[in-house]
């Protein structure tokens, strides 16, 4: 039986999405996956641009630097309405200010710091730092402010910290579209009939897991950053939503209007010639 390797991050929603397929719950016919490979988003954005897995959860933004080798499924994204990244600081902070602060970002490949450029030409100083980085880093005075995701976005009010710019509130604005965040996806060479199959799979797991919720805890807190009972299913339900399930023709327009909007600036090579999905 042929092997697949995957990959995704260890945050609520991959693992909620995930935890039936790799848990041998959900059949891939002809095929078997490797023991899966949990990381940070942005270690698989790099991974990606590498070509290192057959199956991998990356952001967007990543994606559109690899579809020359990566094709996207249309089920597990992350995309939506009222869950994009947040700038946040430790004071209150004017777009005047930017070019003289320190800005950290999740990873250079991530959607968030798509985003933060998009927003603002202003910055000059953006370091790199982990998602769960971020927050201690302000608090310790190293950075200014910066952009957070997954869990952080639930936390950070209780840690005094105060929103700058919901950038994907800003997205939606300028857009209309809601906002890509990640999205899995398979590897172009592998072929229509296998990455039907992998999508089939991946929307079969999503599903099991909504009808098996509680099943799926265990998996979920054995990775999750934040351990509250109440983040855990905060987190599950803004990004796990019906886009998750299928990213329809809506979906998939937001994420062609992301795409060209990133090759208009400058920020995505020009891989229109590559199709998005091919099943």
């Amino acid at each position: 039986m042929k092997q697949l390797s995957i990959g995704y991050s260890p945050c609520p929603n991959d693992t909620y999405i995930f935890c039936a397929l790799v848990n041998g719950k959900i059949p891939l016919s002809g095929w078997s996956l490797q023991p899966a490979l949990l990381e940070d988003v942005e270690t698989l954005n790099e991974w990606a641009m590498q070509a290192r897995l057959d199956i991998t959860k990356l952001s967007f933004h990543a994606l559109g630097h690899v579809l020359d080798n990566y094709v996207l499924l249309h089920s597990g994204a992350a995309l939506g309405r009222g869950c994009g990244p947040l700038l946040v600081a430790g004071r209150p902070v004017n777009t005047g200010e930017f070019a003289d602060m320190t800005v950290a970002v999740p990873g250079e490949y991530t959607t968030a710091a798509m985003l933060l450029k998009l927003y603002s030409s202003a910055w000059k100083k953006v370091v790199m730092l982990r998602f769960d980085e971020i927050i201690p880093a302000i608090e310790a005075g190293v950075i200014d402010c910066g952009v957070i995701i997954h869990e952080s976005r639930f936390t950070y009010k209780n840690r005094g910290l105060m929103l700058i710019v919901d950038l994907g509130a800003w997205w939606e604005e300028i857009s209309g579209h809601p906002i890509p965040l990640g999205g899995i996806v398979a590897r172009r060479s592998l072929g229509r009939d296998i990455i039907t199959k992998i999508d089939k799979a991946v929307k079969a797991s999503i599903k099991w897991a909504h009808q098996n919720s509680n099943l799926c805890r265990p998996y979920i807190k054995k990775y999750a950053q934040e351990l509250n009972e109440s983040v855990i299913q905060e987190h599950i339900g803004l990004y796990v939503n019906p886009f998750t399930e299928n990213l329809g023709e809506e979906g998939l327009a937001a994420v062609e209007f992301f795409f060209q909007k990133g090759r208009q600036t400058g920020l995505l090579p020009d891989f229109s010639q590559n199709t998005l999905t091919i099943v």
